[in-house]
């Protein structure tokens, strides 16, 4: 009740004739506004979580000269946009849960946007470069140093950031001076592209159609050329001579196609259902956009960790040095 009069309150407030408000409203969950604060518990612990888990990954490599070897250098990559993905988004969302804070101003809404799509771009990007990796390693083992330079790990890194950059910067101008005359209040956790789409009042068939195109030009493309290097890696794996070869050889891509399932599946349910699922309810969604910006930060570099013996063996070597020096 008290949450009803207080979206009234709001609502009521809000001046129709203001079709360029400076602030919006986040909603939070529509219709678990009452369990806001039992839900921030499990999103603050993965949280958390992510944090810890991509800052201790990232020590471990940069530490260790054996793990400055492409398929590291790019999990570093993937681990620092994970850290910005989620810290974009999570604090805000913990203050709303929390606090009630669900005001945000304009320029702090476009820059959630930005940030929180183009560098899920970079990460689909990342994924990417990284099957790559595992198909020189596998397909063409004798020329994978040759092929991966430092030279062509940090040139692929910076056309994945750049192209992040490029396609995703539009986003916020094409936000920026639409009319707001229907609502200031976001049914949301965050800022994202399609729900202030969804609240304009002006026609957005072309910045829809843009989104669309950038979406498939980046994520959807990538996942084509992931699953083509698949199909490679598998031809190739199933031409050796021995079953432990094969087993062995599979192994070293199992972390990688945990993570890209774990990262893809959450990411395309919440595409699909934001711009086809229209009877999905609103509350499902927004849970499924919040998993896809916090489990996968957190469960990345546990899969590397855990699957991973030169980072394991690394990180139990810096946990035992840390420990007896206290």
């Amino acid at each position: 009740m008290k949450n009803k009069l207080k979206l009234t309150i709001v609502m009521l407030s809000y001046n129709k004739t203001d079709v360029h408000p400076s602030n919006f409203i986040l909603l939070g969950i529509p219709g678990l506004e009452a369990a806001h604060i039992w839900i921030s518990i499990p999103f603050c612990v993965v949280y958390i979580l992510a944090l810890l888990g991509n800052l201790s990954l990232l020590f471990v490599i940069k530490t260790d000269p054996s793990l400055h070897e492409p398929m590291y250098l790019f999990l570093c990559m993937l681990a620092v946009a994970d850290l910005i993905v989620c810290t974009t988004a999570v604090p805000k969302l913990l203050s709303l849960f929390w606090f009630d804070d669900g005001e945000i101003r304009l320029e702090a809404c476009l820059t959630q946007v930005f940030l929180i799509h183009s560098c899920s771009t970079m990460e689909s990007g990342f994924f990417l470069v990284m099957a790559f990796d595992r198909y020189v390693a596998i397909c063409n083992p004798l020329r994978h140093s040759m092929i991966l330079t430092n030279t062509v790990v940090k040139g692929m890194g910076f056309a994945i950031v750049l192209r992040g950059t490029v396609l995703l910067s539009p986003h916020p101008f094409l936000l920026r001076w639409l009319p707001y005359c229907k609502t200031n209040i976001i049914p949301h956790t965050y800022c994202e592209f399609m729900a202030l789409i969804k609240i304009s009042c002006a026609e957005t068939r072309i910045r829809r159609a843009y989104s669309l195109i950038v979406a498939f030009l980046t994520g959807g493309v990538d996942f084509i050329l992931i699953i083509c290097s698949y199909i490679l890696i598998l031809h190739t794996v199933f031409h050796l001579p021995t079953k432990d070869a094969r087993l062995k050889t599979l192994g070293t891509c199992g972390s990688h196609v945990l993570v890209i399932l774990v990262s893809y599946t959450p990411a395309f349910f919440s595409f699909l259902t934001h711009r086809f699922g229209h009877h999905v309810a609103p509350h499902v969604h927004i849970f499924v956009a919040n998993i896809y910006l916090l489990v996968p930060p957190m469960v990345n570099p546990i899969i590397y960790g855990v699957r991973t013996k030169k980072i394991r063996d690394r990180f139990f070597k810096v946990f035992r040095f840390s420990k007896s020096l206290n």
